[in-house]
């Protein structure tokens, strides 16, 4: 049965080429390899990215697949490192991890702290409600006067929001545990997401509706990040990417964890 994610022989064939030269490891990936283990800092509530599943107490998402798939090429220990949005910067400053692998989006404010990969997923900012809410059952209804508007603290939707909703307030909140609670108890109307996490929503609970708009707001980039000046390690962790989408086991873990529609296509 040929696999459905295989691309071309050629181009399969020169990514591998890419890859026999960078043999020559970067300081970071040789203090890897001594160690024999590799940290990846992770967002444990990301749901689709890197999920550590309530019921099971196991990590999943497309991120845990990448990250497996990255300590195996090295051939050394995975071990995760609990992280967040808010905890990012510092982590990339204090050595807590090697790589950053949660989605992360490409935003000019992290660039004088990290160095970002290139990007493998794209998403816009989705607005979720709830069902019980008719007067706000449309995005084009959000910005409005009287309506609260909640986000994460540290999330690119953060300045975003703040920047082109006039009408609306914007709630800042430091966990998304806490834009849940807002709108379920009724202090806001509605909070910002991206696709991964508005997907969960509707997924997992039976309140929850998604308020999509009917053109992209505010695409961004997702990529995974480094410390800041590294950029041998970031060609190596390019290289891996590159390998990654050539022989189709990036597209197989979007569409494992539901992304596909959300993937870069390059």
């Amino acid at each position: 049965m040929k696999n459905k994610y295989r691309i071309p022989s050629l181009l399969f064939a020169t990514v591998m080429a890419i890859s026999v030269e960078s043999v020559l490891a970067s300081e970071r990936a040789e203090k890897i390899k001594m160690a024999g283990e590799i940290k990846v800092c992770i967002w444990p509530d990301y749901f689709a990215i890197s999920y550590r599943n309530p019921r099971t107490h196991r990590l999943e998402g497309i991120d845990i697949d990448m990250a497996r798939e990255l300590a195996k090429s090295m051939n050394v220990k995975l071990t995760f490192v609990d992280s967040s949005f808010s905890l990012l910067v510092e982590n990339m400053q204090n050595n807590a991890c090697d790589i950053a692998m949660h989605a992360i989006g490409v935003r000019d404010d992290r660039k004088p702290y990290m160095e970002f990969s290139q990007p493998y997923l794209a998403s816009g900012i989705y607005g979720v409600g709830t069902k019980n809410n008719i007067e706000l059952d449309r995005w084009d209804k959000i910005d409005r006067e009287g309506v609260v508007v909640v986000v994460q603290k540290g999330t690119y939707m953060e300045p975003v929001v703040k920047a082109r909703f006039k009408h609306a307030e914007v709630s800042v909140v430091d966990s998304f545990k806490a834009r849940e609670q807002e709108v379920l108890s009724g202090r806001a109307d509605v909070f910002m997401g991206d696709y991964p996490y508005a997907k969960r929503m509707v997924t997992l609970t039976n309140w929850a509706v998604l308020l999509a708009p009917d053109q992209p707001f505010a695409k961004t980039n997702y990529a995974y990040a480094v410390p800041k000046g590294e950029t041998d390690w970031l060609k190596e962790v390019d290289a891996f990417l590159l390998k990654m989408k050539a022989n189709g086991k990036l597209a197989e873990y979007a569409e494992k964890n539901g992304l596909t529609e959300i993937l870069v296509q390059d």
